[in-house]
Order: structure tokens, then C-alpha cells, then sequence
């Protein structure tokens, strides 16, 4: 009989013995009969490892969080600016936060390298959006020219819908494609 020590008898602490260090101390160790593999893990597990999927989770909490800001922004000013200004105000605020957060967050470029033609570039893609969401609202008022500020607020909320998808693809696909697959 063998008396080399094996996996299960080796003392704790010797070089033999599993290590335990990066591990849940409840995970089975990995090859074992008890270790999940690449086809039990959970469908959102399995989506979670694609880099687009990781990158959208994230934009649209970004993305919920820089549209509530812009929202409340748009109230507060328009009684002193008017819809147009207000929007206009509303938007550059919250797209340089929001291209601070994605470029942080969703695409996960730190540093400060390249940081203002990042921004530079989230202009661009801020253009778009206001370019759409102004040319809702000026529809809305040519279509009903004592719309409120509830009936702006949609619509500008509309059309943001639309330029937040234009504005994921440009910032996936141009301002920060060297990080695609964060």
C-alpha cells in the first residue's frame, strides 16, 4: 500500500494539501465531481461574460441615473429658460456626467489619458441627442403649442430613448472602442 500522502489526508498547510487561498471556503475544487461546469452555470451567469452585456447593464444604470438628473434639471429650469434652453442646459450637464461615468464605469477606462477627447467626442454624441430631443419638442409645440411641462417632459424622455441607443453605439463604437470588451 501506498503511503504517499494524497489530497484528503495531506496535514493542512503542507505543500501537498489543496490551498484554499482565492476560494469561497465552501466551493468544491475545481475538476471535482462536485464543481460546476461551463454548462451548469446560470443563463445570467453565462450573459454576465459577455462584454456587451456586461457594457449595457452598466450604461443603462448609468443611463437611469444621468436621465433622473436631467429630468429634474429640465423641471428646475424651464419656469426661468423656456423648454428649449432648459433641455439644452439639462443635457450638457448631464452628458459630461454621463460620459464621465460610462467612460469609468461601463467601458472601465481609468486615468487621464485621452480623458478630454473622451469628452470631446461625448459631445458629439451629445449633439445627437439634443438634436433629437429638440426637434421633439419643437414638434410637440408646432402639434399642440400649449403643451405643459408633463407632456414636455415625455417627449423629451421619448426621444432621449432613441438618442440613448445612438449614444451607446457611438460610445461602444467610437469614443471607446479600445475598451469594447470590458
Amino acid at each position: 500500500m501506498d503511503a504517499r500522502p494524497t489530497e484528503t489526508t495531506a496535514p493542512a498547510g503542507s505543500a501537498i494539501a489543496p490551498s484554499r487561498r482565492g476560494r469561497r471556503p465552501s466551493a468544491p475544487l475545481a475538476g471535482s465531481p462536485a464543481a460546476p461546469g461551463p454548462a451548469a452555470a446560470s443563463p445570467a451567469l453565462r450573459l454576465w461574460r459577455v462584454p456587451l452585456a456586461r457594457q449595457l447593464a452598466r450604461f443603462t444604470g448609468v443611463g437611469i441615473g444621468c436621465t433622473l438628473s436631467s429630468l429634474a434639471l429640465f423641471a428646475l429650469c424651464r419656469p426661468w429658460l423656456g423648454a428649449q434652453a432648459a433641455n439644452a442646459v439639462a443635457l450638457i450637464l448631464t452628458s459630461i456626467m454621463n460620459t464621465g461615468l460610462n467612460r469609468r464605469f461601463t467601458f472601465r477606462v481609468r486615468g487621464t489619458e485621452r480623458l478630454a477627447k473622451d469628452h470631446l467626442n461625448g459631445l458629439v454624441a451629445m449633439a445627437v441627442a439634443l438634436a433629437l430631443t429638440s426637434g421633439s419638442l419643437a414638434v410637440l409645440h408646432w402639434a399642440d403649442p400649449s403643451a405643459g411641462v408633463v407632456a414636455e417632459l415625455w417627449t423629451t424622455t421619448v426621444a432621449g430613448w432613441a438618442a440613448t441607443a445612438v449614444r451607446f453605439a457611438l460610445l461602444r463604437l467610437w469614443i471607446f472602442r479600445r475598451a469594447r470588451d470590458a
